[in-house]
């Protein structure tokens, strides 16, 4: 059933129903690496966004002594972890969120590059009290910037501070 014709510079080899040239291998062989490549490249990129989730700590958040609401949230302490913050998270679940941690005090401002999802950030002073509470939008670039000196940025799924009933005044316990 194989028989091979010379065409020109091509030999072809009849197989069954399926004619090829004899350059088909190589490029065969070509494109099976480029795929293989690509899968590669894009299971490498997953597992590294994916193996970027920083230590998680539970802020519980209280009014007058009382327990308000639980905060799962990540702990970006390093300059690198607080310049990438959430940038390109496909989503946050309610109930969960980022803790930006500073060295000391000083009038904060976040952005929203690259950010996808919407937040709602909540500037702490170094004692825990919630002096801010403010919406962000995806991919604004204006600055939101805290009133006033704090120690700590919580972001969070917009409007979850409001769902959970935390406002300015309440104390979150971070240390």
């Amino acid at each position: 059933m194989n028989s091979e014709k010379k065409m020109g510079n091509f030999t072809t080899k009849e197989i069954g129903i399926f004619t090829t040239n004899q350059h088909e291998p190589t490029r065969i062989r070509t494109f099976n690496m480029f795929v293989l490549f690509v899968v590669k490249f894009f299971l490498i990129l997953f597992l590294s966004c994916a193996a970027e989730r920083l230590p998680v700590r539970e802020i519980v958040i209280e009014r007058d002594g009382v327990v308000v609401a639980v905060v799962k949230a990540e702990i970006a302490s390093t300059h690198e972890e607080r310049s990438k913050g959430l940038m390109f998270r496909q989503s946050l679940p309610d109930g969960e969120g980022m803790l930006f941690v500073f060295e000391s005090d000083q009038i904060l401002s976040f952005w929203m590059k690259n950010t996808i999802i919407p937040l709602t950030i909540a500037y702490i002073t170094y004692d825990g009290r919630i002096v801010d509470i403010k919406d962000m939008y995806p991919h604004d670039e204006n600055s939101v910037v805290s009133s006033r000196s704090v120690r700590y940025a919580l972001e969070v799924p917009q409007g979850w501070f409001s769902r959970a009933g935390v406002r300015v005044g309440d104390i979150a316990k971070i240390n």
